[in-house]
Order: C-alpha cells, then sequence, then structure tokens
C-alpha cells in the first residue's frame, strides 16, 4: 500500500510539471513548408545572475519526431529538466550552447554579451541557419535571418527545446563550481540574487565567477590583501 501511494504521488508529482499548452512546432513547420530548411530555436539564460556564465542554447529539431513534456524551462523542476536533457540532445538534428563568461558580461555589457554567447551557440550547431527563431522582442542574433517571438520559450517547441539545453549546461556549470565556493549555495541558487547569496556577498565579498559590474556590487566591502610594506621600512 505504501509503495501504491508514494509511486501515485510521484505520478502526481510528475504531472504537475508538465501542465499547461505544449509548445508547438507550427512555426517552425510554416517555415520548413517555404523552404526553409535549417530552422534554429534560439534561448537565453543567467541574464539576470550576479554570478557564473550568461548561456544562449540553439537547437536544430527533426521534423516527424516529438519529445513528450518539453515546457519552458522555468516551468519544469530542476529534476524533470535533467530527465529531459538526453532526450532532447539526441533527438534534436543538432544543438549547441555558447557561453560568455562573467568577465566578458563585465567587460563587454550585457547585450554584447548576450550576442556573443548567441554567435557560439549558433557557431556550434556546425551548419549554417535558414532561419532563426528567437525568445522575446530583441533580436540578439543579428544575422538578418531572425524571427522575434514573444513567449516564445512556452509556445514554440525548438525555442523551448533550446531554452532547456541552456538551463542544464548553466545548472551544472554553478553545481560544478559550488564546491569551491561553498559559501554562497551556487549548487542551489545557481548564482541568482537571493537573500543567501546576498547575505554571502556581504560577508566575504564577490568571487571569481562573479559579475562586478552590477549596481549591488558597488555597495559591498571588498576585502583586499594589506599592501607589501614599503622598501626599508620596518616590518
Amino acid at each position: 500500500m505504501g509503495a501504491v501511494t508514494k509511486a501515485a504521488a510521484t505520478t502526481g508529482r510528475r504531472r504537475s510539471v508538465v501542465h499547461g499548452k505544449p509548445p508547438s512546432l507550427r512555426r517552425e513547420q510554416e517555415l520548413w513548408a517555404s523552404g526553409h530548411e535549417v530552422v534554429v530555436g534560439v534561448d537565453e539564460v543567467g541574464r539576470g545572475a550576479w554570478a557564473g556564465p550568461l548561456t544562449v542554447g540553439a537547437a536544430v529539431l527533426a521534423p516527424g519526431r516529438r519529445v513528450y513534456g518539453v515546457r519552458d524551462s522555468k516551468m519544469l523542476s530542476e529534476l524533470r529538466r535533467e530527465e529531459l536533457f538526453d532526450r532532447l540532445a539526441g533527438w534534436c538534428l543538432a544543438w549547441a550552447v555558447g557561453h560568455a563568461s562573467p568577465a566578458e558580461c563585465d567587460r563587454l555589457g550585457m547585450s554584447a554579451a548576450q550576442r556573443l554567447a548567441a554567435a557560439r551557440a549558433i557557431d556550434g550547431l556546425g551548419m549554417k541557419p535558414d532561419q532563426v527563431l528567437i525568445d522575446g522582442n530583441w533580436d540578439f542574433v543579428g544575422r538578418n535571418t531572425s524571427t522575434r517571438i514573444v513567449k516564445g520559450d512556452a509556445t514554440c517547441l525548438s525555442i523551448a527545446t533550446a531554452s532547456i539545453l541552456a538551463k542544464v549546461s548553466r545548472d551544472r556549470i554553478m553545481r560544478a563550481e559550488a564546491p569551491h565556493f561553498p559559501a554562497y549555495s551556487f549548487e542551489s541558487n545557481k548564482g541568482y540574487p537571493c537573500s543567501r547569496h546576498e547575505a554571502a556577498l556581504q560577508a566575504w565579498g564577490p568571487t571569481s565567477i562573479h559579475r562586478r559590474r552590477w549596481a549591488f556590487m558597488d555597495r559591498l566591502v571588498w576585502w583586499r590583501p594589506p599592501a607589501p610594506p614599503v622598501q626599508g621600512e620596518l616590518l
């Protein structure tokens, strides 16, 4: 009886994370029908984080095949995204993720860093896009082949797929970084703002993987090593 109850509860949880209308292939099918063979879905994660890379995912879907349960990555639990990752990676004709490092985000600014990460993702596909579908109302690809779709991660299957591939890839990076910076709880917050992350920054300052151009960082007291003694000065 206990096993049945546990299984039922698990099923209920699993169903709860795939609720809502699934993204469709309508946009991709229209483009395929008009002669665009390589249609790429693109989405970004990590723009609002304080630490870690800005990541862009790119996915080229195979016509005639479908993976059940795909949703905008924000609608899925971390466990469910991990479960879908390998299936989606195997299902895509091609996929890639591109990163802009924290240092690049600081040096270039977030908009240019997002364009850089997108270029790295699309170049990593190994095929030239005929059309790129982008989540949101800003064209951060800029190759004269882009279509912007507001809420595309919830309505367009290739964009939703790219969002999951990007989110899981970035989350894995942040979990791998977590043991090096245990006070910041990167394994749970993935570098995004939260009260515990802010408290760690106030206490210890930014790490080597923090973006230091956030206005929030201006309020922090950063630890600096003492200056070396001047030659001839008594220690």
